[in-house]
């Protein structure tokens, strides 16, 4: 299923982009208020979320926190014009994969949406679980169990943890993780894992025998 929800309150650029994505053979449904995109989401399902913040009403943000707790397997985009770095990390906290500036470079967004959309399909030898020392990760829940405590994860956090898993005790480059998560390698992309790796980190703490390694300049190995 390759259907998006675009949430845009520009008639001109949603338009434009929405006639984009069509011709990239993406099914888009456009909606232009906050409050028609909880609408919608109550009624159909989709592959990935694009969501502009500066909305009347019902921002983009608040529109991120409805999806958090309805729908929390969909992913989500932020498109915004405001550029400042504590907006970006605010979007990045309610679990957005990505976070776009207007004006928008239309192919590089059709590869994040691809890589997005392909890594959230389930791969023929990708396990429902995963034990990681004490703990027991479920990617399909996006939860993280240790003992009788549940740790709910973004859907980034699990995209990380779960290609972590895959390549557990051997090293994960750093690369293939910005291209199948991220879709980009600019330094924005490459402070922002570090942040997500960080997050992992605190999560995993309460077992002494699993840790994230940084291999400098190459990637990441999940010890455990």
């Amino acid at each position: 299923m390759n259907e998006i929800l675009l949430v845009e309150d520009d008639p001109s650029f949603g338009y434009i982009l929405s006639e984009y994505l069509k011709m990239q053979d993406f099914q888009v449904h456009w909606v232009k208020t906050g409050e028609a995109a909880i609408k919608i989401l109550e009624q159909k399902t989709f592959a990935l979320a694009i969501l502009d913040i500066m909305l009347s009403g019902i921002d983009g943000f608040e529109v991120a926190t409805n999806i958090k707790k309805t729908n929390a397997d969909l992913p989500f985009i932020f498109l915004s014009a405001n550029s400042l770095k504590i907006d970006k990390l605010k979007g990045f906290k309610v679990g957005a994969f990505d976070y776009i500036t207007k004006p928008v470079d239309e192919e590089l967004l059709v590869a994040k949406i691809k890589a997005l959309i392909g890594h959230g399909k389930k791969k023929d030898n990708t396990k429902d679980h995963y034990e990681i020392g004490a703990y027991l990760f479920d990617p399909n829940l996006y939860k993280l169990k240790f003992e009788n405590q549940n740790i709910k994860l973004t859907a980034r956090e699990t995209a990380l943890m779960q290609m972590l898993c895959e390549h557990q005790n051997q090293l994960l480059p750093r690369r293939k993780a910005l291209d199948e998560i991220w879709g980009a390698h600019d330094e924005f992309s490459r402070k922002s894992m570090d942040v997500f790796i960080s997050h992992l980190r605190k999560y995993l703490s309460q077992d002494d025998s699993v840790s994230i390694e940084n291999i400098h300049g190459k990637g990441f190995i999940l010890k455990c």
